[in-house]
């Protein structure tokens, strides 16, 4: 087969093997996999392929970027929506097009994010362990109706607006949210729409939904945390980087923050998708965390359906078949960044 359509897949695991195999059969592209995250070390392994696959935690930076270049890439497929982690610049510089998933299943990230609220309110994960040993007292577990709660939803692309329609419609919450660029749908249904200084001292239930850069960075912060109603529930299956875990646990201690719930964590690329029972974590923000009653954390398993896993695969070959066939790509970063760039929202 020609090395034309060959790619070299980094970080993969056997629910990706499984899943990218059938859609490249379909598609005539030649996959070999590697479970090695990309990073300066391990740039070189894709010499002689043209086109790369990479994941939310392989790193793309200028000097792997500048790696890639040298060895003949021309292409990286993100498996993935988000592409904070690539150096658009360098890859620019070097004319590597970079292509994404700007949608695989944002029903999949909903449901896990509503879940999560669910599971923290209603204290099910601790329940479950207390059954297990045969513990039945209900001390501890007391929980609030959702029903009228307010709940803020910072960030109404698909994965914020299905959230807000599901605890609005489903659970009877009143929805504040906050985006640059307002979602008229939503508002017709009874959201309202408001400044993050309204998000943040109204919400009771606060669920981020928007992208890295730099006006989210940290969006929850030592600064913001104050302005939050005291014993606030955050929900966070976006990207980690928006709340500052320090700042958090503070406010966890003191009980401004009463529950969080996290399905991805600012450090993640050293913990998440990996097996490490066997080992002790070192990372100390994120092992005080999981000391934490009132914290669930889940290891970036919010996308993790197979409708999305089937969506992420069929968009991804399409994207290379587009690019090798100098057909363009719809999906390609370029194309939208600096449109992008001005949206501080969107999902």
């Amino acid at each position: 087969m020609s090395t034309e359509h060959k790619m070299l897949v980094f970080s993969a695991r056997e629910y990706d093997r499984e899943f990218l195999t059938k859609s490249a059969k379909k598609n005539g592209i030649e996959l070999k996999f590697v479970e090695a995250r990309l990073d300066e070390e391990t740039a070189r392994l894709a010499e002689g392929y043209k086109a790369i696959c990479i994941f939310v935690n392989d790193l793309g930076n200028e000097a792997v970027i500048d790696k890639l270049a040298s060895v003949g890439v021309k292409f990286i497929a993100l498996r993935c929506a988000g592409f904070n982690n690539v150096d658009l610049k360098a890859a620019e510089k070097h004319k590597i097009c970079v292509a994404r998933v700007p949608a695989y299943s944002p029903y999949a990230v909903s449901e896990h994010t509503v879940g999560l609220m669910l599971a923290l309110n209603r204290k099910i994960h601790r329940a479950h362990m207390r059954v297990r040993d045969g513990n039945f007292a209900l001390n501890g577990l007391l929980g609030f109706d959702m029903h009228g709660k307010t709940v803020g939803v910072i960030g109404t692309g698909r994965i914020g607006a299905l959230t807000a329609k599901a605890l609005l419609l489903g659970f009877g919450c009143k929805i504040i949210a906050y985006d640059k660029f307002e979602n008229d749908e939503l508002k017709d249904l009874g959201v309202t729409y408001g400044s993050l200084e309204d998000v943040y001292a109204k919400s009771d239930i606060i669920s981020l939904h928007c992208p890295l850069m730099p006006e989210t960075y940290h969006l929850v912060s030592s600064e913001t945390i104050p302005k939050m109603k005291k014993g606030v529930m955050i929900i966070n299956t976006s990207r980690g980087a928006l709340i500052d875990a320090a700042a958090a646990i503070e406010a966890l201690k003191a009980g401004q923050i009463g529950a969080m719930g996290l399905d991805v964590y600012e450090e993640e690329a050293d913990l998440f998708f990996e097996d490490l029972s066997n080992r002790v974590i070192t990372d100390d923000v994120f092992a005080r965390m999981l000391t934490m009653p009132n914290v669930i954390i889940t290891g970036h398993q919010a996308y993790f359906t197979r409708e999305a896993l089937n969506n992420i695969a069929d968009t991804t070959m399409g994207n290379v078949l587009s690019f090798f066939g100098g057909k363009g790509c719809e999906n390609a970063v370029f194309c939208d960044r600096i449109r992008k760039s001005k949206r501080m929202i969107k999902k």
